[in-house]
């Protein structure tokens, strides 16, 4: 059954959602290229779950990134080779392994962030006012769900619905 709305209204949201995206997806990617530190999309996702769950385990951090335990102990040496993050053991228990930021890998974070706030403000400047507004209260609504699925790992950032203008930047590439 069609959704009430525009003609031009998506039928499904997942699958509208999965374009949106993927559009975000070309959007950093894109600005990567500028950025001081060259890291993977997969040790960016990283840093963010590792950022957001300080001193989060090797078994969580692959839980969150749907990796094998093997591939998240490469993924955390190359980035520790490179100064992103350190482990250290576990207070409580000498089997477990805590990932934290370095203040490099923050810094790489910030930047990646900026690059990514730098593209999105673009494109929602092309929005008309109420489009954008309506955009934030369901990305909110989004966030809050995923966070009710996935609670561990969640990147840290402002709290879903903050004002919209602070996602309005007046200088746009």
């Amino acid at each position: 059954m069609p959704r009430p709305g525009p003609a031009s209204a998506p039928e499904d949201p997942a699958a509208a959602l999965g374009a949106a995206a993927e559009l975000l997806a070309l959007l950093q990617a894109r600005g990567q290229d500028g950025a001081s530190a060259a890291v993977s999309p997969s040790q960016l996702r990283a840093l963010l779950a590792v950022e957001g769950a300080e001193g989060i385990n090797l078994r969580a951090l692959g839980a969150v990134l749907g990796s094998s335990p093997p591939s998240v102990t490469r993924l955390c040496d190359r980035m520790e080779a490179m100064g992103l993050l350190t482990r250290s053991p576990h207070p409580s228990s000498r089997r477990e392994v805590e990932l934290r930021l370095t203040p490099r890998g923050r810094a790489v974070v910030g930047e990646h962030r900026a690059i990514r706030a730098r593209a999105v403000s673009a494109v929602l400047a092309r929005m008309a006012p109420e489009a954008v507004d309506a955009l934030v209260t369901g990305v909110a609504a989004f966030r809050e769900a995923a966070a009710a699925l996935f609670p561990v790992g969640r990147p840290a950032g402002p709290p879903p619905g903050g004002p919209r203008d602070s996602a309005r930047v007046a200088d746009t590439p």
